[in-house]
């Protein structure tokens, strides 16, 4: 594992339901093995199924329309997701929420998920090294922010809540 570069992920959906729900931003912060930054990029997924949306996930993530406009189709944005990702280890907070939408995703367009097979949790790393702390409830990353001082500038937007994830990470390894 010590080779791979990582990429720091989080996905925004119109929802929590992978059968109903569409992914429709992709953040990702792609690092070398010494978490040097090499690309940071973020990509918007037009929905297909807008009608489908949950307006509490739209309201909290910022969706609105125009901003979508001139976003991606999904097979699009997956496709050059996964060529920037290529081998690299997977790292977010609540990793499993978004693996799985993506692993879905993947599947659905037929087109293959380049990431290692590892992945890392920031909220399994945190829990580990804090669950101790008497006055730590909440592992979220708006908590975890707030904690080590993580300024993230857009939260519940794709590639500021991946920024922070990275941050969070080269905190929690520094522990």
């Amino acid at each position: 594992m010590r080779k791979h570069n990582f990429a720091f992920i989080d996905i925004e959906t119109t929802g929590l339901n992978i059968l109903k729900h569409e992914i429709i931003e992709i953040g990702c912060v792609v690092t070398d093995p010494k978490l040097k930054i090499i690309e940071e990029f973020e990509l918007k997924i037009k929905p297909e199924h807008i009608e489908n949306a949950n307006s509490t996930a739209l309201k909290i993530n910022h969706y609105n329309k125009e901003d979508w406009e001139l976003g991606y189709n999904l097979r699009e944005a997956l496709e050059i997701f996964s060529e920037k990702i290529k081998g690299c280890i997977m790292v977010g907070q609540n990793v499993a929420f978004d693996a799985s939408f993506l692993e879905y995703n993947f599947l659905k367009t037929n087109i293959v998920n380049t990431l290692h097979y590892h992945r890392l949790d920031t909220i399994s790393i945190a829990w580990a090294k804090l669950h101790k702390e008497p006055d730590l409830d909440h592992f979220s990353l708006r908590e975890m922010c707030k904690r080590f001082d993580i300024k993230n500038e857009n939260p519940h937007s794709a590639l500021s809540d991946a920024q922070a994830t990275f941050l969070l990470y080269k905190k929690l390894m520094s522990l």
